[in-house]
């Protein structure tokens, strides 16, 4: 891989950097929102670290036309034969795989991680919780995964206790077949360090993996609620579509269903 080639890798991958973290919601599939800044950043790095590198080539180039010009009227007659400036440095050949991450920024979004990676990934851990308020009246009520869970393991006054909640995510099937998961996977990060937070639901028959929904229901008794035993699932009332999130990779509060 020639100093040309090399500039140009340079100065592609920050203008898919730019690309994608300006002009696009890609990078959420990379990262986290709150990155985004330094992705920017970085991408407008690079693009100029390519374009310096250009010119002083450039200029590198032109000094040297000059010089050998020079060499072969005036210059030491033992230096006309020489290899004046030639770049005889590379990289190994292993190296023009960059282009492909780079080029994918531009050209290809890869697909979202859904159920495949969720029946495969590490449950993520939710906090403990000492107190929690009242819940208040409305019903339905819109809880996040992670606070259903909440609830259900760690509230003593199981005030979830025939509560009617709205819990919003994407369809995981189930190993067994019994029940289904509505399913968030949360980046700490970056797609790296993703996890799963995921809640069994009941009642109504498993529709297609990877199927954002928002699902109405009361928590399905199983265990000693308000305890560790307490199973975090649903017993379904109401199961509707809704639209992806833009930034899927968070556990906010449910969606609007459309």
């Amino acid at each position: 891989m020639k100093r040309p080639v090399q500039t140009l890798l340079l100065a592609l991958t920050g203008i898919g950097l730019l690309h994608a973290a300006l002009f696009t919601d890609i990078y959420l599939r990379y990262v986290k929102a709150g990155l985004r800044p330094l992705l920017i950043a970085s991408g407008a790095v690079l693009l100029l670290l390519g374009l310096a590198s250009a010119v002083v080539r450039d200029g590198r180039r032109q000094t040297h036309d000059a010089g050998h010009g020079n060499a072969h009227g005036h210059g030491n007659p033992h230096d006309r034969g020489r290899d004046h400036g030639h770049d005889h440095s590379g990289a190994p050949r292993i190296a023009w795989l960059l282009f492909l991450p780079a080029l994918s920024l531009l050209f290809y979004a890869p697909p979202a991680l859904g159920a495949y990676t969720a029946a495969r990934s590490n449950t993520k851990p939710v906090t403990v919780q000492k107190g929690f308020a009242p819940l208040p009246a409305t019903s339905p009520l819109p809880l996040t995964l992670t606070d259903f869970t909440k609830r259900v393991q760690q509230d003593r006054s199981r005030a979830i206790k025939n509560h009617i909640v709205q819990l919003t995510g994407f369809v995981t099937p189930a190993e067994d077949g019994d029940g289904w998961y509505l399913t968030r996977i949360i980046f700490t990060c970056c797609a790296a360090d993703s996890q799963t937070v995921k809640v069994r639901v009941y009642g109504t028959e498993a529709p297609s993996a990877n199927t954002w929904l928002a699902v109405t229901g009361t928590w399905h008794p199983q265990g000693t609620l308000g305890t560790k035993t307490a199973r975090t699932a649903l017993d379904a009332k109401d199961v509707r579509p809704i639209a992806q999130p833009v930034n899927a990779y968070t556990d906010d509060l449910p969606l609007t269903p459309s």
